[in-house]
């Protein structure tokens, strides 16, 4: 068939890297299958078991001899995915096809390799995140100083830097490395468990030595790179586990949503916006347009990421005791697409955080139209503290005040409270202190401070830990 004449989902065809593809992808599961029955074997045999070193060898020499369309053929005979791979395997090692998934069920290995697909995953998700954050760091710090207006509600108030609100952003992202750092530090494995969860099977085959029985799930756990397994599971690893995978990368989607929604309204006032090519496009009828087309989709990829999030709790909640298929076909979709998405939306944040627009004439002529009105407290006590009354003075300042806002909102647009206020007698003792009053970095209060004590006390440190961290290629389609 035409690969252009099927459905394809975009997050592979359009958003996400090769490599979190090629994680996910079928061949990359079937390999993981494969390690997972020669590691088995392997510990089966050093702990006594009668598995011959030679039938090993030949697991191990046939694991990349991997034809996925005889799996296929087999599955469509079978009607088991599990054991269409057993059969294939055993066909490519015909000596070794006696011993293959001795003792296991088909959790085993699937639930296995979902565990260690997740864990390489929440790596690559981990190395991007990080490129975010020394984008982001770098950043803030370079603007650390240079005020803006700050909003509640979206309305004008006191202003901040575009350091400081950089580093809101930062600290999302910063929380996020550590939710998934925490979970791949205590993602488990699912080890040996049998059938129902009991390792009735794997008692039997060593006789009832329990003691070999529990070795055999360490050694297997270790061997894998996992620090411990599951305690107690039914034929499953318990689902709550996707539940925190999910949780940390759905986090992910919030904080690029967040920054996301932030960097469109600030390119609707023209102060910051997101990189845009030479010969980029942003309207097909309006030539003039720079549509922010990187942050919608981040905020479009965020969406999709976190209506995942919720299936994964009902997923858990829908488990029927020791097991329930019902959770196949939904993990196959859930579970790969979260990261697929992340991996996306991180790919755009890479991309944005490097090449972000500040606008600083822009941002002085929004402080000008609004920063006087803010200004007036100060100018208040300044005036009362040169000798005048304080009631006066109050009065006069809300009369002016009233007058600029009408001419801003329904005259010429200009904010002439500063001249109403130099032409006031009543307020000619701080004419000469008007500029220095209404300087927008008395107003930022520690805002830049406070960007240098975050970068180097929470920042830094983190980042000089995880200076080896490469950051893997991701290109921006569109």
């Amino acid at each position: 068939m035409d690969p252009d004449a099927s459905y394809r989902s975009p997050l592979a065809s359009r958003y996400a890297s090769s490599a979190m593809q090629e994680n996910f992808s079928a061949r990359r599961r079937a390999l993981v299958w494969r390690d997972l029955w020669i590691a088995l074997a392997e510990c089966q045999r050093e702990l006594g078991l009668d598995l011959k070193e030679e039938q090993i060898q030949a697991l191990k020499a046939a694991r990349k001899d991997l034809d996925l369309a005889r799996v296929a053929e087999l599955e469509s005979e079978l009607r088991h995915d599990v054991m269409a791979h057993v059969h294939a395997y055993g066909e490519k090692a015909p000596e070794a096809k006696g011993i293959l998934h001795l003792g296991a069920t088909s959790c085993f290995v699937a639930d296995g390799a979902d565990l260690i697909l997740i864990r390489e995953a929440l790596d690559l998700l981990r190395a991007r995140l990080v490129g975010v954050l020394r984008h982001l760091a770098d950043f803030a710090s370079r603007y650390r100083d240079l005020p803006i207006l700050g909003f509640t509600h979206f309305q004008p108030a006191q202003p901040t830097t575009v350091g400081k609100r950089a580093c809101l952003w930062l600290q999302d992202f910063l929380m996020d490395l550590e939710e998934l750092d925490s979970v791949r530090e205590r993602l488990p494995f699912r080890g040996v468990k049998g059938t129902t969860g009991t390792q009735a099977s794997f008692l039997q085959l060593f006789d009832g030595d329990h003691a070999k029985v529990r070795e055999l799930d360490r050694r297997l756990t270790k061997r894998l790179g996992f620090a411990r397994s599951i305690p107690v599971s039914g034929q499953t690893y318990t689902r709550k586990w996707d539940c925190l995978v999910l949780n940390a990368v759905a986090g992910v989607g919030v904080s690029a949503a967040k920054f996301a929604s932030d960097l469109r309204l600030l390119a609707h006032r023209r102060e910051m916006e997101e990189p845009f090519g030479k010969k980029q496009i942003g309207s097909s009828a309006m030539p003039y347009k720079r549509n922010p087309m990187r942050s919608e989709r981040v905020g479009a990829l965020a969406r999709y990421l976190l209506q995942l999030f919720p299936n994964a709790h009902q997923t858990a909640a829908s488990q029927w005791l020791e097991r329930t298929l019902d959770d196949s076909a939904n993990r196959r979709l859930a579970i790969p697409e979260s990261f697929l998405a992340a991996d996306a939306i991180l790919i755009l944040m890479a991309d944005i955080s490097a090449g972000l627009v500040v606008y600083p004439q822009v941002i002085q002529q929004h402080m000008d139209r609004e920063l006087p009105f803010m200004a007036t407290e100060s100018i208040l006590m300044a005036a009362v503290q040169a000798g005048g009354d304080r009631q006066d003075l109050h009065e006069r300042i809300r009369v002016h005040s009233h007058e600029a806002a009408l001419r801003l909102k329904t005259g010429d647009g200009q904010n002439d409270l500063l001249e109403r206020i130099a032409g006031d007698p009543a307020f000619a003792a701080v004419h000469g202190q008007l500029e220095m009053l209404v300087d927008p970095l008395r107003f930022v209060g520690r805002a830049p401070e406070q960007v240098d004590e975050f970068l180097k006390e929470e920042v830094e440190p983190r980042l000089q830990e995880l200076e080896d961290v490469a950051v893997p290629e991701g290109r921006v389609s569109v």
